[in-house]
C-alpha cells in the first residue's frame, strides 16, 4: 500500500537569499534517496515547499516496505574456494560467513565464467526494508548535502550541542496518517508544528497535521502560512499589480524571491513619500528602496517614479496604519541621503574630480584608474577614427566615463556607476552624446541588454572593453572553468554584439592591435591579441548559436576565421539558403574533397600557376573548367554587391560539371604538369566555392 510522505523541518528564520535553493535541495535529496532505495511507485509526485522558518516536502504514491529484491552475489573464484582436490577451503567458509550465509555447501552455489576465469555466485532474495529506516538515511543525508551559506552551532534545551543552518525547533514525518519516529538535530519527528509568529494566538501556535496530503490546507486555514514559496511568490504578484492600479510596479525577480523568502503571509500595503525627493534621480530612489528596504517602487505609465509605494508584511491587519507609518519613517532617512548625495556631488564637477583617479589603483600591474582612463580615451579616439565619428566627443567622453566613480552617490550604491555621471555631466553642460557615453560605455551589461545608441557610447563601450580584455589576459587573468573575476566573457560578448548588431566595419585584428598599443608603457607587457581573438571566436558560436544556426552552419562561416561581423548574419543566412538546395550535399562534399586534397598537395599546388587550357584533356575536365569560366562572373558581382545567398546559390550550377569530374578524371596524374594543372583548376573552384563560407563544413 502506498501513501503520502510529509516530512517538515521547522527552524529559525532561514537566509532570505538561500531559501529557494535549501528548499529545493532538502525536497531533491529525500526524493533521489527514496527513490534510490524503491520506496517510490511509478507516478509519484514530490512538491517542495519552504517559508522563512520551515522546509518541507510531500511525496505521493510512497511504499510501507520497499519491494523483495533477487541478489547475485559474487563469493569467490573457483581457484580461491577450492583446494587442488576440489574440496572447500577455509577462505569460503570465511567468506560465506562474512556474507551471512556460514551453512551453504559447494553444491549450493552457482559456478559461472567470470572474465578469463570461473567463480562461485549465489543468488538470494533480500526481504524488503521498512520506510522508517529508508527515510531516516535519506533525511539524513539530505541535511548533508544541503547548500548551506554558512553553518551555526547552538545548543539545544537538552545540553545538546548542535550544527546546522539554523537552529531546529520541531520535526513532522507522516506516512499517511502514521507518524514515522524519526530523529535529526535531536528532535524527534511528530506530526505537529508551529504557526505563524503573529498571526497565531501564542496559547493556539502549536498546529496539529492530521495526514500527510492535509498538510499545505491544515497551514494555510490554521496556522497562517503559505507553505509553498512559489505560491506564495505568485501572491504577492498578483496583489503588487493588483495594489498598483494604473501605475507599473517594479518587481524584479531577485527582489520578489528575496521578499518571497521572508514573509509566511504576505499582505501588500501601499506607503508615501514627501514630493520633494522626486528632484532626485529616480534611478537612486529605486535602489534605495529595493536594495535597502526591499520596497517595489511604482512609475506612471511613461516611467516616471510615483511618490507612493508598495510593501511587503508579514502581517494582515485591519489597520496598517502603523505598519505603514513605520515604513515611511525607514525610508525617509534614505532619502534624505540620496538627495543630500545628489546635492553635494552637484557641487563638483566631473572634470574637476579626473585628477583623483590618480589614487584609485585599478591593478598592481597595469597602473592606477588614471592610467586606465588614459587608456581607454586613445583607443575611443582611434576607434572613433575608424568608424567616421566625432573624434572630438569620443575623446571627451571617454575621458569622462569613470568620473563618476569618485563621486558620493556611487560610492554609497556603486551599482549607479554610469548612471550618475550622465546626469552629473548634463548639469556640467557637457554635450548630450558625452553625458550619454558616461552610461553607454557599460553597455550591454548582460545578455539581452540595450546596446550604446550613439557613435560616442559605441566608441568608448568598445575601448573600455577591449581594454580590460587586452590588460586583464596580458597578466595571466583569463578565465579558467567557470571562473572569471574581471567578466572576461561578458566583455567579449558585449564587443561581439557592437560588432554585429550595429554592423560595424571594423576589424577584430585591427581593434585589438589598438588594444594592444595602449599599453606600450606597462612593464613586460606581451601582446595576447591572438589568445584574444580565438577566445572571442569561441563566443561568437555562442552568440550565433542562440540564433538558431546549426552547429555546420555556424562553422561553415566561423571555420574562416573571419575578421570583420558586420555581415556575419548576412553569409549564414545564406549558407542556410544553401543548404536547403538539392545540390548542395553534393557539392558540400566535393567541397570537402577539394580541401583535402589541396592540403595534401600543397608544393605542388604552389608551382602551379594559372589553368592552362592547352593541358585539358578529359572531356569531364574542359567542361568544369568551362563551367568555373562562366560562373566566376557571376560569383564576383553577387559577392560585391553583398548578395551571398545569390553567391552561393550560383554555385549549384556547378554539381554535374564537379561530379563528373570525380567520376572521370585521375587528379594525381603521373605527369606532373598535367596534374599541376588539375591542382590549379581545383584552387580555382576552392577559392570560388568558398568566397562566402567553407562550405565543405555542411558535408555530414
Amino acid at each position: 500500500m502506498t501513501q503520502t510522505l510529509l516530512i517538515e523541518l521547522l527552524t529559525e528564520e532561514l537566509p532570505p537569499k538561500a531559501l529557494a535553493k535549501l528548499g529545493a535541495a532538502f525536497s531533491a535529496g529525500i526524493v533521489n534517496g527514496l527513490k534510490s532505495r524503491d520506496f517510490l511507485e511509478d507516478g509519484s509526485e514530490a512538491t517542495t515547499y519552504a517559508t522563512p522558518r520551515r522546509l518541507a516536502v510531500s511525496i505521493t504514491k510512497v511504499r510501507a516496505t520497499s519491494p523483495d529484491k533477487s541478489i547475485r552475489e559474487k563469493v569467490l573464484p573457483v581457484t580461491v574456494a577450492l583446494d587442488a582436490s576440489g574440496n572447500p577451503t577455509p577462505p569460503l567458509a570465511k567468506k560465506l560467513a562474512a556474507l551471512g550465509f556460514p551453512d551453504l555447501k559447494v553444491s549450493d552455489l552457482e559456478r559461472a565464467q567470470d572474465g578469463k576465469a570461473e567463480s562461485f555466485f549465489y543468488t538470494y532474495t533480500a526481504p524488503g526494508s521498512q520506510l522508517q529506516a529508508g527515510v531516516q538515511a535519506a533525511l539524513e543525508e539530505s541535511v548533508a548535502k544541503l547548500p548551506i551559506p554558512k553553518v551555526m552551532s547552538y545548543q539545544r534545551p537538552d545540553g545538546e550541542t548542535v550544527q546546522f543552518v539554523r537552529p531546529a525547533h520541531s520535526l513532522i514525518a507522516l506516512h499517511g496518517e502514521s507518524v514515522l519516529p524519526l530523529t535529526l538535530l535531536g528532535l524527534t519527528a511528530s506530526n505537529k508544528t508551529d504557526g505563524h509568529r503573529f498571526l497565531t494566538a501564542p496559547g493556539q501556535r502549536t498546529v496539529t497535521v492530521p495526514n500527510a496530503d492535509a498538510y499545505a490546507a491544515t497551514l494555510a486555514d490554521k496556522a497562517k502560512v503559505v507553505p509553498s514559496f512559489e505560491a506564495r511568490k505568485e501572491q504577492i504578484r498578483a496583489s503588487l499589480l493588483q495594489k498598483a492600479g494604473a501605475d507599473q510596479v517594479l518587481m524584479p525577480e531577485a527582489l520578489l524571491d528575496e521578499v518571497t523568502s521572508l514573509v509566511e503571509w504576505p499582505v501588500v500595503y501601499e506607503c508615501h513619500f514627501e514630493e520633494q525627493y522626486l528632484s532626485v534621480p529616480q534611478e537612486c530612489l529605486i535602489l534605495t528602496m529595493q536594495t535597502n528596504q526591499k520596497y517595489f517602487a511604482l512609475t506612471d505609465t511613461s516611467g516616471k517614479l510615483r511618490s507612493r509605494f508598495l510593501i511587503v508584511s508579514n502581517i494582515a491587519t485591519d489597520t496598517p496604519q502603523a505598519i505603514i507609518g513605520g515604513n515611511e519613517r525607514v525610508v525617509r532617512p534614505r532619502l534624505s541621503d540620496a538627495k543630500f548625495f545628489f546635492e553635494q556631488d552637484k557641487k563638483k564637477t566631473l572634470e574637476s574630480r579626473l585628477p583623483l583617479l590618480k589614487n584609485v589603483v585599478y591593478h598592481n600591474k597595469l597602473g592606477t584608474q588614471a592610467e586606465r582612463s588614459d587608456r581607454v580615451t586613445a583607443l575611443a579616439t582611434a576607434i572613433a577614427a575608424r568608424l567616421g565619428a566625432d573624434v572630438k566627443l569620443a575623446e571627451r567622453g571617454a575621458r569622462l566615463s569613470k568620473a563618476d566613480l569618485l563621486t558620493d552617490m556611487v560610492g554609497e550604491f556603486p551599482e549607479l556607476q554610469g548612471i550618475m555621471g550622465t546626469y552629473y555631466a548634463r548639469h556640467d553642460g557637457e554635450p548630450e552624446e558625452v553625458a550619454l557615453a558616461a552610461s553607454e560605455h557599460y553597455q550591454p551589461r548582460f545578455a539581452g541588454d540595450a546596446l550604446p545608441t550613439t557613435n560616442t557610447g559605441t566608441a568608448v563601450a568598445l575601448a573600455d572593453k577591449l581594454e580590460t580584455l587586452v590588460g586583464i589576459w596580458a597578466i595571466g587573468l583569463q578565465p579558467t572553468g567557470d571562473k572569471d573575476p574581471f567578466a572576461l566573457r561578458r566583455h567579449a560578448l558585449g564587443v561581439l554584439r557592437m560588432l554585429i548588431e550595429k554592423r560595424l566595419p571594423l576589424t577584430i585584428s585591427g581593434l585589438l592591435a589598438d588594444a594592444a598599443k595602449q599599453f606600450a608603457s606597462v612593464p613586460n607587457f606581451k601582446d595576447p591579441s591572438a589568445e584574444v581573438s580565438a577566445f572571442m571566436l569561441d563566443r561568437l558560436r555562442g552568440i550565433l548559436r542562440d540564433r538558431s544556426f546549426t552547429p555546420n552552419e555556424i562553422e561553415a562561416v566561423v571555420a574562416q576565421n573571419p575578421d570583420r561581423l558586420d555581415d556575419i548574419v548576412q553569409r549564414l543566412e545564406a549558407v542556410q539558403a544553401f543548404a536547403a538546395l538539392p545540390e548542395s550535399a553534393s557539392l558540400a562534399a566535393a567541397n570537402k574533397r577539394i580541401t583535402n586534397i589541396l592540403k595534401k598537395n600543397e608544393e605542388a599546388l604552389a608551382q602551379a600557376s594559372t589553368v592552362n587550357p592547352a593541358l585539358l584533356q578529359d572531356t569531364a575536365e574542359k567542361n568544369l573548367a568551362a563551367a568555373v569560366t562562366r560562373v566566376q562572373p557571376e560569383v564576383d558581382a553577387a559577392f560585391a554587391r553583398g548578395d551571398f545567398t545569390g553567391t552561393l546559390k550560383t554555385l549549384a550550377q556547378l554539381r554535374d560539371d564537379v561530379d563528373a569530374f570525380f567520376n572521370d578524371v585521375m587528379v594525381m596524374a603521373d605527369d606532373i604538369a598535367l596534374r599541376n594543372n588539375r591542382l590549379a583548376l581545383l584552387s580555382s573552384l576552392h577559392g570560388m566555392m568558398n568566397r562566402v563560407a567553407d562550405i565543405s563544413k555542411l558535408a555530414a
